[in-house]
């Protein structure tokens, strides 16, 4: 998920009331990678069983209530329905969705939204499909998403592994983006982190031959945890030069979030790995 996914916020109820500008503020400030997906599942899941599992797996992500600004509150009620997706819908015919056949980019956990809005702004010729259960995030995201007239995104206001299993076509993506998911950092909740083998597995179904599994974190333990599950994932081929691996230099292409920036001022490192599914 992105710098900007939902981090349980403090109890706003006996708040006063605050503007669209102030409440995104607020909402950008305390927003941390935590509404990524995720549950536990054997190392060598079949899709099959993955979906057995997630339903009484462990989550990664904490929805807590908030308020919504105004914008979060017409995305939801007005663009939602035009540019939403629901997991219940099943399968998704892509060239239906969008009216033509594009390379695809699916990204898990934007957050507010804003670096995958930048892209799908920067991007026209490429299809986007956001996964996030962030209620205020998926609100800005659409209402960011109508406002500048953009036809090339889509979003899922739902489980990503219920997304991937159920909805995803198989070998339809181009590249799968998962930018400063929830860390969990304390040992007993490292069992909560998104990129575990069931996980990797669904991200490697719905990849093209060739296509692209692109991470990144802010915590190198993350880092390292991230390098040593994808060197044991079948299917999958680090693309980082010798001399930087098993990380890539950061790529121009991916936006520099809010969050990153004010880690950069405190010093903290950021570490990127893009995997290149094979088969």
């Amino acid at each position: 998920m992105t710098d900007e996914t939902s981090k349980p916020q403090d109890d706003t109820s006996t708040s006063a009331p605050a503007d669209d500008a102030q409440q995104e503020s607020v909402q950008n400030e305390r927003a941390q990678p935590e509404s990524v997906q995720t549950e536990s599942a054997p190392a060598t899941p079949s899709v099959a069983d993955e979906a057995v599992a997630r339903k009484r797996g462990i989550k990664s992500y904490v929805i807590r209530g908030g308020r919504m600004t105004q914008a979060q509150t017409r995305g939801l009620e007005e663009v939602f329905p035009r540019l939403g997706l629901r997991h219940e819908q099943g399968e998704l015919d892509l060239d239906a969705l969008f009216g033509r056949r594009a390379p695809l980019v699916i990204e898990v956990g934007f957050g507010m939204g804003k670096s995958l809005c930048e892209q799908a702004q920067a991007n026209p010729d490429t299809d986007f499909i956001g996964i996030e259960v962030h209620a205020p995030g998926v609100g800005k995201l659409l209402d960011d998403v109508d406002k500048l007239g953009l036809t090339n995104l889509r979003v899922y206001r739902h489980d990503a592994l219920e997304v991937l299993a159920d909805c995803v076509p198989a070998g339809c993506a181009d590249t799968f983006q998962l930018f400063f998911p929830d860390p969990w950092p304390k040992k007993k909740h490292h069992k909560r982190r998104i990129v575990q083998p069931a996980f990797v597995e669904l991200v490697r179904r719905v990849l093209k031959p060739g296509g692209h599994f692109h991470m990144a974190t802010d915590w190198a333990n993350y880092a390292e945890a991230m390098a040593e599950e994808m060197a044991e994932a079948p299917g999958f081929a680090n693309t980082a030069p010798a001399e930087t691996a098993p990380y890539v230099p950061r790529p121009d292409f991916r936006p520099l979030t809010k969050f990153e920036q004010r880690g950069e001022r405190l010093g903290h490192g950021v570490w990127d790995l893009i995997f290149v599914k094979q088969d």
